[in-house]
């Protein structure tokens, strides 16, 4: 699948023809993250995130203790794709991906909707506890080497170690928010 950010400058292609799995996430994190009622996300087997100088990543703490990249590009500001280091998936912004099929889409984080959940969809009060993401699952379970998750891109493009860094050592741990990023 094509995907690219508002401007253009950031553009990649998908490692599947379809995610392995949509999720509408109405929790207060994905909220401010978009600016809006809910975040998308299409979750990715790992793949090489695109090398460009435009790419850049805040990084903050998950509810659980991981860590979340969370990556944009510079010019426009979109948000395109989140990673945890040691997941074997990555979270593509659903708004960036051109044909997705938003009928399959599952609803997390309910009880915090803004917004009206469309009737026989798939819902969840909080996040899932787990995922089975089918015949893939297999492949997706076997541990990760370092060649095979990119870890934090950092401003240049560049690849840098995943040590936190000062801005996020100290932050803690942020309640009711989602990690679609490795769900």
């Amino acid at each position: 699948m094509e995907a690219r950010c508002q401007c253009g400058a950031v553009q990649f292609k998908t490692p599947l023809p379809k995610p392995l799995a949509l999720y509408i996430c109405h929790c207060a994190e994905c909220r401010r993250q978009t600016g809006s009622a809910f975040g998308t996300s299409a979750i990715f087997p790992c793949f090489q995130l695109p090398q460009t100088d435009l790419l850049s990543c805040y990084v903050r703490p998950t509810h659980s203790g991981h860590t979340l990249y969370c990556y944009f590009c510079q010019r426009c500001g979109t948000r395109l794709f989140h990673t945890t280091p040691g997941k074997s998936v990555v979270s593509v912004k659903g708004g960036c991906i051109e044909g997705l099929d938003w009928g399959t889409a599952i609803h997390i984080w309910t009880k915090s909707a803004m917004v009206p959940i469309p009737e026989g969809s798939e819902t969840h009060s909080e996040e899932l506890a787990g995922s089975d993401y089918g015949s893939v699952q297999e492949s997706l379970d076997q541990p990760l080497t370092p060649a095979d998750h990119p870890g934090p891109l950092v401003n240049s493009g560049g690849w840098s170690s995943p040590t936190p860094t000062p801005e996020t050592k100290n932050l803690g741990r942020i309640e009711g928010a989602c990690e679609l990023s490795g769900i």
